[in-house]
């Protein structure tokens, strides 16, 4: 596939007339990324943004005892770090790939001249970034508000609906990654995801899940029921 197409299944770029997909693609910087690369560090100079091409990205923060608390799983076609475009600032997190990843790397000084030039492009980077602060808000309010059932169970509902609204879906992090993810250990999963079997409302096979009470996982997510 061609850049240029790439782009134009990117959300960040969608809806963009051919030309303007073009100059875009003129101006990133195709990288590779192997398992385990670190792409930037908490601290580093915010000298661009990214899209996942191939691959999968996590961003996560180091506790001072070097706990990791991960933030955000950005799978292919997804943007990150798109706030140094604007604000400049140093990234605010570290950034690893979890599989082998291809990325496109978009300057700042490049992307602002672009963007000045191509007010359309400035409007899909706005409404990219109000759909990722509605994201983070809902994970603030998870992490802060339920309890870690009913983040799992809200979890389960999501992957659920990104795979086709499916009842068996497939867990998309290791037992590790999820557990930070959802703000626990991976002991504690474990427990909670064997407990919700012994309910009959899942159905668990390694890495593979299959719904058998999604009223009652609603029920969880929302915060209406406890475990």
């Amino acid at each position: 596939m061609k850049i240029v197409e790439h782009l134009a299944l990117t959300p960040l770029f969608q809806g963009l007339p051919a030309d303007h997909l073009a100059e875009v693609a003129m101006i990133l910087t195709d990288q590779t990324v192997k398992r385990g690369g670190l792409i930037f560090s908490e601290g580093d100079p915010g000298s661009g943004f990214y899209v996942v091409v191939t691959g999968k990205v996590k961003i996560f923060k180091l506790s001072p005892d070097g706990k990791e608390q991960i933030l955000h799983i950005f799978p292919p076609r997804e943007p990150f770090a798109e706030a140094a475009i604007f604000a400049g600032d140093p990234y605010p997190a570290h950034a690893v790939a979890m599989s082998a990843s291809r990325l496109f790397f978009f300057s700042r000084r490049s992307f602002l001249e672009l963007i000045r030039s191509k007010p359309d492009l400035a409007m899909n980077m706005m409404a990219a970034l109000s759909m990722r602060l509605k994201k983070f808000t809902a994970m603030i309010e998870a992490l802060s508000l339920k309890e870690v059932p009913g983040r799992l169970a809200t979890h389960l509902l999501l992957l659920s609906e990104q795979q086709d609204h499916s009842a068996e879906i497939r867990l998309d992090l290791a037992k590790n990654s999820l557990a930070s993810l959802l703000g626990t250990i991976p002991e504690t999963l474990s427990r909670i995801l064997a407990k919700m079997t012994g309910q009959g409302l899942i159905e668990a096979n390694g890495k593979v899940i299959k719904i058998l009470d999604i009223d009652t996982l609603e029920d969880l997510a929302a915060g209406e029921r406890r475990l």
